[in-house]
């Protein structure tokens, strides 16, 4: 990181450099080497911050979230469950949507598909936290609780460009596009629109009790008599659980214990809506 520079955002409109708000997930990246820049820009300014109803900032913060009243129960309960207090402190909720995978492989720069390379290492390798959905190409999982619970709220967000969905956000990977999301250069996450549900909740299984990143996250909303669940952890994107549900699994050999976590807490999710 020496000799990097630091700019200020006058507008939203980024013309080169990488973004910086919370920095609870760049900063690491660039000290590793994984993230490369000339310079980085500070978009404090500009992003907006705070809950108005329904319209979250996408600079607010996790522990701004966690405990306001106007959150719908899901995101303030997987706000409250992702990290340690100093990180739900400085990390934005914009910021948390584009964490990257956990995957070890990756973070240790093995040369796997998402680092231009022609092998999923996870696959043959150590994939006990590994996806159990859409894992033919790249076998990580997605860290997000946030992004899992706005996903099932149905939540839509606003950029500098356009609007979208939560689900739109997201894409899997492929040999064309390595991408995980569907941001192009330059394009920042400005607000959240997060509809306020009947009922919802979040429940999570992790390796410890506190600020450990999910095994399994279930999110449930429950809209118009309708149920939405999405699931963290379990494929290279936020999962929304249609079609199929847990039976279109494909878990690999050392991780089809999570798809029996997912189902029994789909099934607590299920009947905490009622």
């Amino acid at each position: 990181m020496r000799g990097l520079q630091l700019q200020r955002a006058s507008s939203t409109e980024i013309d080169g450099g990488t973004p910086l708000h919370g920095g609870t997930e760049l900063i690491p990246l660039l000290r590793a080497g994984i993230v490369q820049t000339d310079a980085l820009v500070d978009v404090r300014a500009v992003v907006p911050c705070g809950i108005d109803g329904t319209r979250i900032g996408a600079g607010s913060t996790l522990a701004e979230l966690e405990c306001d009243p106007q959150v719908p129960a899901a995101l303030r309960e997987a706000c409250r469950l992702a990290a340690s207090p100093q990180l739900r402190n400085m990390g934005s909720i914009g910021g948390n949507l584009l964490q990257s995978t956990r995957c070890w492989y990756w973070r240790l720069k093995w040369p796997c598909r998402l680092h231009g390379g022609d092998e999923c290492f996870a696959r043959a390798g150590e994939h006990r936290e590994h996806a159990i959905f859409a894992n033919g190409y790249c076998a990580s999982a997605h860290p997000s609780d946030v992004a899992a619970a706005l996903l099932a709220l149905g939540a839509t967000l606003r950029t500098n460009r356009r609007e979208l969905s939560v689900r739109e956000l997201y894409r899997l990977p492929t040999e064309d596009d390595r991408r995980t999301t569907t941001l192009e250069p330059g394009e920042l996450i400005l607000e959240l629109e997060v509809p306020d549900p009947a009922s919802s909740v979040y429940l999570k299984a992790m390796e410890r009790k506190r600020w450990a990143f999910p095994l399994v996250g279930v999110a449930a909303a429950r809209t118009g008599g309708e149920d939405r669940i999405a699931l963290a952890g379990v494929a290279p994107i936020p999962w929304l659980l249609d079609g199929g549900g847990l039976e279109a699994a494909t878990p690999l050999p050392r991780n089809a214990y999570k798809v029996d976590v997912a189902r029994a807490l789909v099934e607590r999710a299920t009947a905490a809506l009622s």
